[in-house]
């Protein structure tokens, strides 16, 4: 610490670490908590904020997703915060356009459709540049935090990501998205390695402006069984981890924990946890004990 209280960065010093001792493996006194949606609909000042503009109109303002992130943080005594923004800026960066229809959700009115609708989409190296307002929430975010809890990044992971981009918004069963993998099979590796290209340094933007804790959300990763899954989303998924941490080193930025979270991806859990996490995430159909069992301690 240094003599004025802030941290390296110049962010004011870390005063709750449990969640972060927690992430790299460490004991802690007790169990941290954070929520998953802990911005949301149940909080009636989530509700009010959000009123004022259009969904992506407000990730874009660094002081909307500073305030709609702190909000449960005042109500409740959680141990992280986690940056409030949303997975589908990074298609929307490269060039996709995406509107959050209500009582729908995202829509894409262009969707990837033929291999040739690859050719759309913006150089991956650009993205970050694109994606200058989740920086400057971030920065902002961890100033006004005061260093109360740390701060958690996120992205959506390659495949989740192309789900969205083919399929052009949910859907209950991926069949556009795993049609390109069995008829396109080398289209659908060209776009995850687009996304992937895309996600490393937008990451990495994220350590840099501020995030201390890093989440992948492998969202749709139960519409895939274990060999899809072993061929279009877990290559990717270590990509991710291995290239963010080396990217890392390079910019002499200091390591931080990495969280893979896939939903609904109980039958890869092994595979999960030597992809190069820090932290596997369950979902509520996985009983931690039993999770435990199988893994160990990697």
């Amino acid at each position: 610490m240094e003599a004025n209280g802030l941290g390296p960065q110049g962010f004011p010093e870390l005063k709750n670490d449990t969640f972060l001792r927690a992430a790299w493996g460490e004991e802690t006194d007790y169990t941290p908590v954070w929520c998953m949606r802990q911005a949301g609909r149940y909080l009636p000042e989530f509700r009010e904020t959000r009123a004022a503009q259009d969904f992506f109109s407000t990730c874009r303002s660094p002081e909307a997703c500073c305030e709609l992130t702190l909000q449960p943080l005042r109500r409740f005594p959680l141990d992280a915060a986690i940056i409030f923004s949303d997975i589908l800026v990074v298609p929307q960066a490269l060039g996709m356009e995406v509107t959050m229809v209500p009582g729908k959700g995202p829509s894409f009115p262009e969707p990837l459709r033929e291999e040739q609708d690859l050719e759309r989409l913006r150089d991956p190296a650009v993205v970050a540049s694109e994606l200058g307002y989740v920086f400057q929430a971030i920065t902002l975010t961890r100033q006004r935090l005061a260093g109360r809890v740390p701060l958690i990044g996120f992205a959506g992971a390659p495949w989740t990501l192309m789900t969205y981009m083919v399929e052009g918004g949910g859907s209950s069963t991926m069949a556009q998205a795993k049609r390109w993998l069995y008829q396109r099979p080398q289209a659908s590796h060209q776009l995850l390695r687009i996304l992937t290209d895309a996600l490393v340094p937008y990451l990495v933007g994220q350590v840099a402006a501020g995030a201390q804790a890093l989440q992948l959300f492998e969202s749709h990763a139960g519409h895939l069984g274990p060999q899809l899954f072993n061929k279009f989303a877990l290559p990717y998924i270590r990509d991710v981890a291995k290239r963010v941490k080396a990217r890392l080193r390079e910019a002499g930025l200091a390591p931080v924990p990495m969280i893979i979270f896939a939903k609904d991806g109980h039958f890869a859990l092994e595979q999960l946890s030597q992809a190069g996490y820090e932290v596997v995430g369950l979902d509520w159909t996985v009983a931690p004990k039993k999770a435990r069992r199988r893994l160990g301690s990697w």
